[in-house]
């Protein structure tokens, strides 16, 4: 609260007047001593009244009063010496004027300049002090030549620092000529000379207002994190300005700069683009859930697989054991987790999870009490071209897995799904139906073993995902693809989503529930297309094409996350929603995987696609007669 009231404009410019004024009595009490009433008293009171006025002019004409004192400078100190100067001289110029000087010692003047320094600067700079611990931050100027003349939005600790850098730096890229906030407290503040100019929906009139003066920016800088629609706006005006768009480095990003330079912005990403408020998680409880003990992840060279292994190995598990069947992204996994986390335990086991015994075996061997299922087969396309292989990982896989954990007693599994398996109308949406409906039945039958399934949409970057496909149309000069003008995908980053999986974990109560992840409102492919050609500094349509090409095999238009039937409850934690149905009977259910297992082992395609109709009735396949035909597996 201090920090705020001392940063508010009204209450600088009190402070400054009240210095001054003291420091015209001051300085006569330190030029005539005791016989300052004597020799002063017939002007003292009219002197420092017109002292204090014309201070309070200058002082208002140089906008002393809109320099944030949390991020003074040598760069605030010069302006005070040229206020001070500037109020001195005039207060002689008018006193002159009016009195002669008639009694007004001369020399009174040249300590008056110095006591104004100290009681202006000394306040500033002790605050500053106070508030960094040190003198790093005063010290560090604004000179220095910058070439690029950049914008930045957002006035916070970030822009300071990255303001504080340049200044450091002779040989710094980039010149700040403005920045834009949206809190009123800080309207027309500067800091370290640098004002804030606007807010974030301004862009277009600062920019103009800059070009008038000769300092058209050529970049506009994020400073801060700001949600996903603000960053779509702000690229829309900077679009619309002939910007480019960039942002500072987050303090969590390693910085590359050996010498301490400022830290370089970077492009703005998908995910900034896509951005989600930060949720508040339960740290706590997923520590308390994996902490200490043996946890094994299925699929752990994957997308999800790996980044559920790195987070996992923050919390100190007693054991992490890393199950896949590709043997390079396994290598990787595990390659990157001696790296970064030594100290953590890790078996890295070849096999595939359609393999009974092999699952099995590593189960007995490995006792974990905790397992992570995200083996798939996730790609529509390849799967609705591969159906069987599709039948015989998702849901023959995920059998096997939740089966072995019964059998070993492991304490909790968690299955990861998709929206697809929502009304699906792929085969590996049908699959992960089928295989949410198993892990259902099987926690409502009871047993030593909770079930838990959580349910989200595509995460950015993932192995078949549109974003690196898009990445790699732009870099080869495109045309970018889109199957249909009008389909929507919901997005998450891969941290995100990870997080929420480990905070259902921790947070299920019944064997058999189904979590999923609240992804915000759905992405029109479209748009994002569009808006990575220009995140690449390119016009669509103009420098890269984008061409429909039809809707694939099994893609829906739009993805659903809730069954119609089943029941919503807010899981107690942000980010997470409860959906809850009847379980099916697990005997029925059981002789039905039977069959679809054994006419996908037998290649029996059209067998094994209507058993899947009967399994997952939503499941749509279009009753194409020529499917099974052109299906290669």
């Amino acid at each position: 609260m201090a920090s705020l009231r001392l940063n508010r404009p009204y209450v600088a410019a009190v402070h400054d007047l009240v210095m001054a004024a003291l420091s015209f009595v001051l300085a006569l009490y330190l030029r005539l001593g005791d016989q300052l009433m004597n020799q002063a008293g017939g002007f003292i009171v009219e002197g420092t009244v017109l002292f204090t006025v014309i201070c309070g002019v200058v002082f208002w004409r140089l906008r002393f009063y809109r320099c944030l004192w949390r991020y003074a400078s040598l760069t605030d100190l010069w302006a005070l010496v040229k206020g001070a100067t500037i109020a001195i001289l005039t207060f002689l110029l008018v006193f002159f004027l009016v009195t002669r000087l008639a009694g007004y010692p001369r020399s009174a003047a040249v300590i008056n300049w110095f006591v104004l320094l100290a009681l202006l600067g000394g306040p500033r700079f002790l605050y500053r002090l106070a508030k960094d611990r040190g003198l790093g931050g005063v010290v560090a100027g604004d000179g220095g030549e910058r070439r690029i003349p950049v914008l930045l939005v957002g006035a916070g600790d970030a822009a300071e620092g990255f303001i504080r850098d340049l200044g450091r730096h002779r040989d710094a890229e980039y010149r700040v000529v403005g920045a834009l906030d949206d809190r009123p407290a800080l309207r027309h503040a500067t800091i370290r000379g640098v004002r804030i100019l606007g807010r974030l929906d301004e862009v277009a009139a600062v920019v103009a207002k800059l070009d008038r003066r000769g300092e058209r920016p050529r970049r506009l800088i994020l400073s801060e994190r700001f949600e996903g629609e603000v960053v779509r706006r702000l690229l829309d005006a900077a679009d619309a300005q002939g910007l480019a768009l960039a942002r500072l480095p987050r303090l969590t990003e390693f910085r590359d700069e050996t010498d301490g330079g400022p830290g370089e912005p970077r492009p703005i990403a998908v995910e900034d683009i896509l951005g989600r408020p930060q949720r508040v998680l339960d740290r706590a409880a997923m520590r308390a859930l994996i902490g200490g003990r043996r946890v094994m992840i299925t699929g752990a060279g994957g997308t999800i697989g790996g980044e559920l292994a790195r987070q996992i190995a923050t919390f100190a598990p007693a054991r992490l054991v890393l199950f896949d069947n590709a043997e390079f992204n396994l290598y990787r996994i595990d390659a990157e987790l001696a790296e970064a986390r030594p100290e953590v335990a890790r078996a890295a086991v070849l096999g595939d999870v359609r393999d009974r015994s092999r699952v099995d075996v590593v189960l007995a061997r490995e006792r974990p009490e905790l397992v992570f299922h995200a083996a798939a087969f996730k790609h529509v396309p390849m799967v609705e071209a591969n159906p069987n292989e599709g039948v015989l990982t998702n849901i023959v896989g995920t059998r096997v897995v939740a089966d072995a954990c019964r059998a070993a007693g492991v304490a909790t599994m968690v299955l990861i799904s998709t929206d697809k398996a929502v009304n699906p109308t792929s085969v590996m949406g049908a699959s992960k139906r089928a295989a949410e409906l198993y892990c259902q039945a099987l926690g409502a039958a009871g047993g030593v073993t909770r079930y838990v399934t959580v349910r989200f949409g595509n995460v950015l970057g993932s192995t078949g995902s549109v974003v690196p496909l898009f990445e790699r149309q732009i870099a080869a000069g495109g045309p970018l693809t889109v199957t249909d003008p009008e389909m929507t995908r919901f997005f998450m980053t891969t941290r995100e989503a990870v997080s929420l999986v480990l905070q259902a974990a921790a947070t299920a109560g019944e064997s058999g529930e189904i979590f999923v992840l609240e992804m915000g409102a759905p992405v029109r492919i479209l748009d994002l297309a569009r808006q990575m050609v220009r995140l690449a500094g390119l016009r669509p349509g103009a420098d890269i094409e984008i061409v429909t090409t039809g809707a694939r095999p099994g893609e829906k238009r739009h993805e659903e996350l809730f069954y119609a039937r089943e029941t919503l409850d807010p899981a107690g934690d942000e980010g997470l929603i409860r959906a809850r149905s009847e379980a099916h009977d697990l005997p029925g259910l059981v002789h039905l995987l039977n069959r679809v297992a054994e006419a996908a082992q037998a290649r029996r395609t059209a067998e094994t696609l209507a058993l899947m109709r009967r399994l997952v009735p939503e499941y749509a396949d279009l009753d194409d007669p020529a499917r099974a035909a052109t299906a290669t597996g």
